[in-house]
């Protein structure tokens, strides 16, 4: 185990069950059900906020800005409260399972393998304690799904929501607000600036925290970071990857058996095309040092 990195498990599962949640956001089956409900579906976010915020209840604008951390909470008014004038977050609850199921069976089919993947992921969730995440525990509020493609997919993003609740407390302890997170992580190559766009903040607000991130120490007046900046940042992954790896410990030798299974998943969702080449996610990002 390296030293400096000493929760790898944790980035490499969830690596792993990050494509498995995506798909509630990027599926045709998704869409499709988006756009009956009444969401505009000409970009993606409308039912991004719905699908993603309707756990917390009829939730305003502070509470999903918050919870969701680095979208500009003018962006977020755009949507919040208005997807519950669309459909109560009930509705969007009962749907959005209903589309990934939907979905998942296109993805998927009928694998053997789900049952099994399924019962493995569900430990490891409910493993997640939900003090202090928000998103995780809303998400762990709801009953488990009888169907073994929807429980996969529920624990996924249970273990999910648990990472990112994480995220936020570690970006909250390296001292980055919303805009500074997305600026200093632009700044190490986990995607071009562009594909940070869609959280909402003005070429003035971003060049307004590249600049207090400027006068930190953590980049180069270029926008490029400097060795401090790349220290910041890998110390708060590792962090996340810390706060994120109870639930994987508690699989024990199991987890093995967990990725052997879900790979190949993770391989067919990939290779159907839904899911962007670049994101906000930074899964193609280079490795820590």
């Amino acid at each position: 185990m390296d030293a400096k990195h000493p929760h790898p498990m944790a980035r490499q599962m969830w690596r792993l069950i990050e494509p498995l949640h995506a798909v509630l956001y990027y599926a045709p089956e998704v869409t499709a059900e988006a756009e009956r409900l009444g969401y505009a579906v000409d970009t993606r976010w409308p039912s991004y906020f719905a699908w993603r915020a309707a756990l917390l209840g009829e939730a305003g604008t502070a509470a999903v800005s918050s919870a969701f951390y680095s979208f500009s909470p003018r962006v977020v008014a755009e949507h919040i409260p208005a997807a519950w004038k669309v459909a109560a977050p009930s509705t969007v609850l009962e749907s959005r399972y209903a589309a990934v199921g939907r979905a998942l069976g296109t993805l998927l089919g009928p694998l053997a393998e789900i049952p099994e993947a399924a019962t493995l992921a569900r430990r490891a969730a409910e493993a997640a304690v939900p003090a202090g995440r928000p998103l995780a525990a809303a998400n762990a509020d709801l009953a488990w799904p009888d169907d073994p493609a929807l429980a996969l997919w529920h624990a996924a993003t249970i273990l999910r929501e648990h990472r990112g609740d994480g995220h936020v407390a570690a970006a909250l302890t390296a001292g980055l607000d919303p805009c500074e997170l997305l600026v200093s992580f632009a700044a190490v190559g986990a995607a071009p600036v562009e594909v940070f766009a869609g959280r909402g903040w003005t070429d003035q607000e971003w060049t307004a925290a590249r600049d207090r991130l400027v006068t930190r120490g953590l980049l180069h007046p270029d926008g490029t970071t400097t060795e401090r900046g790349f220290a910041v940042r890998e110390e708060l992954e590792a962090r996340t990857d810390e706060l994120a790896s109870a639930p994987w410990q508690a699989l024990g030798p199991a987890i093995g058996r967990f990725a052997h299974l879900v790979g190949p998943m993770v391989q067919r969702i990939a290779g159907s095309g839904i899911l962007p080449r670049q994101s906000t996610l930074g899964l193609s990002a280079p490795p820590p040092r």
